[in-house]
């Protein structure tokens, strides 16, 4: 897929997103390494928390090579999840940010589900 169709993608998901009348957004970012996912407050449009496979906390004496991409970011989706429930933020809105909801993009999404998260 080129980089314009991503981008279309991308924006008619937003433009769904934006409908919703869910107070927290969450977005995916996957990288070629790694995984990022950060939760916004929609109202005031601020990161309220974050997590990536890039932090060292969550890859103690792990190395995160190309086997193990989906594993890392089922680690994160854990570490995430942890500090939503510390926040008291349970429900939010998903957004894969124009990524097929397939690898670890599902894994990642299942693993928040399976922690308590609602979306």
């Amino acid at each position: 897929m080129d980089r314009k169709n991503w981008i279309k993608k991308k924006t008619r998901l937003k433009n769904k997103l934006r409908k919703s009348n869910s107070l927290h957004r969450l977005v995916i970012f996957r990288s070629n390494k790694h995984i990022y996912g950060q939760v916004l407050d929609v109202e005031k449009g601020t990161i309220v928390l974050s997590s990536s496979s890039n932090h060292n906390e969550l890859t103690k004496g792990k190395t995160l090579d190309k086997s193990n991409k989906t594993e890392a970011s089922k680690i994160v989706a854990k570490s995430l999840s942890e500090k939503m429930k510390k926040s008291k933020i349970t429900s939010i809105t998903f957004d894969r940010n124009g990524y097929i909801y397939h690898g670890r993009i599902k894994a990642f999404a299942d693993e928040l589900r399976a922690n308590g998260i609602n979306f």
